[in-house]
């Protein structure tokens, strides 16, 4: 059966009598997370081998043999498969069908959804299909917070909103970032924005920062060093897309703030979370290069980015650094219009 977003928690935390939980999707990080918290709600000791066992490929030969092998100290076994596919959706069928109270947890990132395995698996009373896709906004933010909440570490809004514009798509990235918040916060703790930004300065996400910021200034250089360093960073192109996005649209906010009459410094500090205060000489200097309508068009310029970038095969980083260049000689153009 398929389980809705709001539901996985607690699938995740209290399998009951599943008898397999299949996790697929594009963020290999949040699969190999949930994945560990499946397992550890059976077997909290994950290297106790006579109730967990790891098979780092499909391994279909061996599937049927250990679901039916009984654990020689007691308690329900773990058979935790990574890499699967569907070479498996037939053992598993077979096993399916009798009775046996070892949990499978597969993880199969990128599994099509007419597979067999996932067709098996949705379909079936005692399975569950858990979908497994890049957070971004509010539910990015939530996580977040969550995971700081586990360590008695609170953040300022500003700051939480912040630090979720600077993270890629994938969930063992953001987990990474968030125990350096932990550690430099330490248990009981609080952080504000400046905190967040001492905290991750070297991160990926301040290079995504410097390619917005001096794209939209016309700096063309600077924005092609920038780019490049994020990628040898290890930033995919979505979320460079995803960063520029973001930038576009706090341009445009304020500057439809400034068509309503605002002056430029007030609709900057209206933003939410407020410009950087290093930034804010750039910032302004991009509000008076672009109107509204060309920011809007950039955005969804910047929206069909992100889409090619999914498409495979597509040349990504090639469209990223083109795209780039395309914002740095708009933001040189002249004005017109709004």
């Amino acid at each position: 059966m398929k389980i809705d977003a709001r539901s996985v928690a607690r699938i995740l935390r209290e399998p009951g009598a599943l008898r397999a939980i299949l996790l697929h999707g594009d963020d290999t990080g949040l699969i190999r997370e949930r994945a560990r918290q499946a397992a550890t709600a059976i077997a909290p000791q994950l290297d106790d081998p006579f109730r967990v066992v790891i098979l780092d490929r499909d391994a279909p030969e061996r599937l049927e043999e250990e679901v039916f092998a009984l654990s020689l100290t007691g308690g329900r076994r773990v058979i935790w498969i990574r890499e699967g596919g569907d070479s498996l959706a037939n053992p598993l069928k077979t096993s399916l069908s009798q009775s046996s109270e070892t949990l499978v947890v597969i993880e199969a990132p990128g599994l099509a959804a007419r597979s067999r395995l996932r067709s098996l698996i949705e379909a079936h009373a005692q399975c569950a299909a858990i979908g497994c896709y890049p957070e971004e906004g509010r539910a990015l933010e939530a996580s977040i917070r969550q995971m700081l909440v586990e360590e008695d570490i609170r953040i300022n809004p500003d700051a939480l909103a912040w630090f979720a514009s600077q993270l890629g798509p994938d969930r063992a990235a953001t987990r990474g970032e968030v125990e350096k918040l932990v550690l430099y916060a330490g248990r009981g703790g609080q952080l504000s924005l400046d905190d967040v930004r001492a905290c991750i300065g070297d991160a990926a996400g301040v290079s995504l920062e410097d390619a917005a910021f001096a794209a939209t200034v016309g700096d063309r250089a600077g924005a092609d060093l920038a780019i490049e360093r994020a990628l040898a960073e290890g930033t995919s192109p979505i979320a460079i897309a995803r960063a520029l996005l973001s930038h576009l649209h706090r341009l445009r906010r304020a500057r439809i703030a400034m068509d309503g009459g605002q002056s430029r410094a007030d609709a900057m500090r209206a933003l939410r979370p407020p410009v950087f205060f290093k930034r804010t000489d750039a910032f302004g200097q991009a509000l008076s290069l672009w109107t509204t309508d060309r920011l809007m068009e950039a955005a969804m310029q910047t929206q069909a980015l992100e889409r090619d970038c999914k498409q495979t095969g597509a040349p990504d980083l090639t469209l990223c650094r083109r795209h780039i260049a395309r914002l740095a000689s708009t933001a040189r153009l002249p004005r017109r219009g709004r």
